[in-house]
């Protein structure tokens, strides 16, 4: 499997859609395009919504009517949040801290500056973020099960201690009224690769064993050169594939010039999939097949692999879903997983990750023998975390993950770790 036998391949897919798609009422500019819950887009709709929150406190309203305004007259829409988080555990590797904690304040806006009021609109999307640690201690968030608990996983892959950084800065460009869409620019590839209901790292579980790839997705850093193209097949059929620099370095991303076309060593990615929901929240009652691949670069060989994804609603308030992952070589933690679980939202599934909501899941890997060898057991992690929506602008999410032979910590046959995360959106 080569890069560009996946990529000539998505390509045919994607250029072969019907005539017959169904054009929405909807005006073209406020039509979502591709992109999971974390795109810039979704983000900033999500925290625009009213979400039954615990307290309603109402004084920031002529702020968000303010901005509401701006949107409706220039095209120009803006968020910013603060996140933090904290996480402990109750046993750790000799050496290491029990405890880890780290914030990220993160800026994001969409501007939409050609063909508004068309079939056909263009839009720049952006968003900058800086990540710091609270102490001067390892291991950072992003680390702490891998350094600390012994698992071999991530939980909270974005805290970091990287400063600022460049997480996106893309054009955006429909056609048809939304049927097709092509991103071009610095990618976050966890925006529309394998996204489900519950892939954010931001609103959802903590383990990325229940997140983007099930944690067997070798995946590039953020601000990736690089583009991608979704097309709607049908009313409920979709395909997406692209293709970004596997040596992007979020905090120097204009060296990705560089390294994109002298190194030409890339991750690259086509999905296959299927909604039963409208196209506005296709990962919802959703299955799909996303294949990687990515190719040889410093300290690694080459890699492929494929995530199996379902999810369902069941009423207005839960989902279930069942995810799987297999990769080959490559660099990333899992060599095989799978992973259940499901989720409820007392306000209605439409407040997903705005809202309060309740998530339960289980999962188990083998690790990836290309970063670690043979010879390590498998593991198994569950995982529960309840996201408190206090005001409007505020959630607070605890989260309790039991983790079951631990791989790189075969003394011990389980590991308690305990999370508490904020999230303040303006």
């Amino acid at each position: 499997m080569k890069t560009g036998l996946i990529v000539l391949t998505a390509m045919l897919v994607l250029g072969s859609g019907q005539p017959g798609f169904a054009q929405s009422s909807q005006p073209a500019s406020s039509r979502p395009g591709f992109g999971g819950p974390d795109a810039v887009p979704n983000l900033i709709k999500s925290d625009r919504q009213r979400s039954g929150a615990l307290f309603e406190t109402g004084f920031l309203e002529p702020y968000w009517d303010w901005k509401d305004r701006i949107r409706e007259r220039h095209g120009f829409a803006y968020g910013a949040e603060y996140n933090a988080a904290f996480l402990t555990s109750s046993d750790r590797l000799p050496g290491a801290d029990r405890e880890a904690a780290g914030g990220i304040f993160r800026s994001f806006g969409s501007w939409e500056l050609f063909g508004r009021d068309t079939d056909h609109p263009g839009a720049l999307l952006f968003l900058f973020e800086n990540t710091h640690d609270y102490t001067d201690t390892l291991p950072l968030p992003s680390s702490f099960l891998l350094e600390s608990a012994g698992d071999v996983g991530v939980s909270n892959l974005p805290y970091n201690d990287e400063g600022w950084r460049l997480n996106t800065l893309y054009w955006s460009q429909k056609f048809r009224g939304g049927k097709y869409e092509v991103v071009a620019g610095f990618l976050d590839v966890s925006d529309y690769v394998d996204v489900y209901p519950l892939v954010s790292p931001w609103t959802d579980f903590f383990n990325l064993s229940f997140s983007i790839g099930a944690g067997t997705l070798d995946i590039p850093n953020d601000g990736a050169l690089g583009l991608a193209g979704g097309a709607w097949l049908s009313d409920s059929v979709y395909a997406i594939a692209g293709l970004v620099d596997l040596n992007a370095n979020a905090t120097r991303p204009w060296k990705g010039f560089e390294t994109f076309f002298r190194d030409n060593e890339y991750f690259s990615h086509f999905e296959i999939g299927w909604t039963g929901a409208s196209q506005e929240a296709y990962f919802l009652d959703n299955v799909h097949l996303t294949l990687w691949h990515t190719d040889d670069r410093a300290g690694l060989e080459s890699g492929y692999g494929a995530v199996l994804s379902f999810n369902q609603s069941i009423g207005d308030q839960w989902l279930v879903f069942v995810r799987a992952g297999y990769a080959n070589d490559g660099g990333s933690l899992l060599g095989k997983s799978v992973s259940i679980g499901g989720g409820y939202t007392p306000g209605g599934l439409e407040t997903l990750g705005s809202g309060s909501q309740l998530g339960f899941g289980a999962s188990w890997g083998k690790p990836n023998r290309a970063l670690f060898g043979s010879g390590l057991d498998d593991q198994f992690t569950i995982e529960t975390y309840y996201r408190l929506q206090v005001t409007r602008e505020l959630a607070i999410t605890p989260s309790i993950q039991l983790l079951i032979d631990p791989a790189l910590n075969p003394d011990r046959s389980t590991n308690w770790v305990f999370g508490l995360r904020a999230r303040l959106a303006l």
